[in-house]
């Protein structure tokens, strides 16, 4: 039987990690990125329903943590692209893993219906 220090020991990294990516948007904004580099725009596009106020939010979150790279060309505008930093594709698989079982668990709400 595990000790209650040994629970306590494996919920701490769990919690760590959904303190990292908790909310709504940070892994929808983790996806769209891994399907390539985007812009401010593409990434607002392509996770519907976020605000520019929030998506900026959580951008700022997710560089903070090192999970992706703001890069700022020096163009005419100036533009800024995001994308994954290799610390950031190290949650590929737990992404796919959350993918893998919300699919299974809706095949499963669905089945009931």
């Amino acid at each position: 039987m595990k000790s209650s220090r040994e629970c306590i020991e494996y919920i701490r990294p769990v919690r760590d990690v959904l303190d990292i990516i908790n909310g709504k948007w940070k892994l929808p904004i983790l996806i769209s990125l891994s399907f390539g580099n985007k812009r401010f725009k593409e990434l607002e596009k392509e996770v519907e329903g976020i605000t520019p106020k929030m998506l900026s939010k959580e951008l700022r979150d997710l560089e903070m943590n090192q999970l992706i790279i703001r890069s700022v060309y020096d163009t005419v505008p100036v533009s800024v692209e995001y994308s994954l930093s290799e610390y950031g594709k190290s949650l590929d698989s737990v992404i796919d893993a959350l993918r893998e079982w919300g699919k299974k668990h809706r095949n499963k709400l669905f089945a009931k219906l």
